[in-house]
């Protein structure tokens, strides 16, 4: 008896209606349970009961899976790499800048103090957003540094900016939530620069 299955079809892979729904659902519970290292799309698809590829479709990568499951306003992991790429003695101040800039929206700061004070209160979002930022964020910059202490200059990078979202946006301490986005570059800036870089 031969096999008689058709061959499949070109196109978007076979799933129900609310296929995205159970699938960002089961990211959730899976990232929650597993953390972000641990996780994989094959995982989450069979959570979900779809097929990898459709999860594929949906959604790209896991990172892109876990900005859209936990709500992350911005994409440093996509955006943050072109910028250390550039020019090198203004990589600090553009990328302060680029911070800065992104969360002087209403949307994008509504959305990041909310996932900040999540992950600030939270035993299951610290490390989950810890281990996200350390794979696609942190070592992705830690690549492009080429230096022995990569890891450490690219984690003191983000401790810089984490105080700085944290006392403008989440605590709003004066003056520093007074203060322009252009003082706050020129100020911050080569303190970055100087952790990436000297």
């Amino acid at each position: 008896m031969t096999d008689q299955r058709a061959p499949r079809k070109r196109g978007r892979p076979r799933g129900g209606s609310d296929s995205r729904e159970r699938i960002i659902a089961s990211a959730v519970d899976e990232f929650g349970e597993s953390g972000y290292d641990a996780s994989t799309i094959r995982s989450i698809a069979t959570r979900a009961g779809v097929d990898s590829a459709l999860v594929h479709h949906y959604f790209g990568t896991k990172a892109d899976l876990f900005a859209e499951a936990v709500g992350i306003p911005l994409r440093p992991d996509i955006d943050v790499p072109g910028i250390v790429a550039g020019p090198r003695d203004e990589v600090g101040q553009r990328l302060v800048r680029y911070i800065l800039d992104a969360f002087e929206q209403p949307d994008i700061r509504r959305r990041g103090v909310m996932l900040i004070r999540t992950a600030i209160g939270s035993r299951l979002t610290t490390p989950l957003l810890a281990g996200f930022l350390s794979r696609e964020l942190i070592g992705k910059i830690a690549k492009t540094l080429e230096v022995p202490d990569a890891e450490l200059r690219a984690t003191l990078v983000a401790s810089q900016v984490a105080g700085l979202l944290i006392t403008r946006y989440v605590l709003r301490l004066a003056p520093i939530a007074a203060a322009s986005v252009d003082e706050l570059t020129a100020r911050v800036g080569p303190t970055v620069q100087r952790y990436l870089f000297d």
